[in-house]
């Protein structure tokens, strides 16, 4: 099944409401190109190939 992902301004609306964050006209377009650049982002991220033989690391260690 594939999974629905809102439009950005879509999501803006959504989570602004639901966390009760009024965002001013002014500000809106601003605030949706944002989030429009921070999906593309995050798709790169999420959508990167893993080996299937990856494993995690026990403990973090810098």
């Amino acid at each position: 099944m594939a999974e629905t992902v809102p439009t950005p301004t879509e999501y803006v609306d959504t989570i602004s409401k639901l966390v009760d964050l009024p965002i001013a006209p002014e500000h809106r377009p601003g605030v949706i190109q944002n989030f429009e650049r921070i999906m593309a982002i995050a798709k790169l991220v999420t959508e990167f190939p893993l080996p299937e033989n990856l494993e995690t690391a026990p403990i973090f260690e810098p």
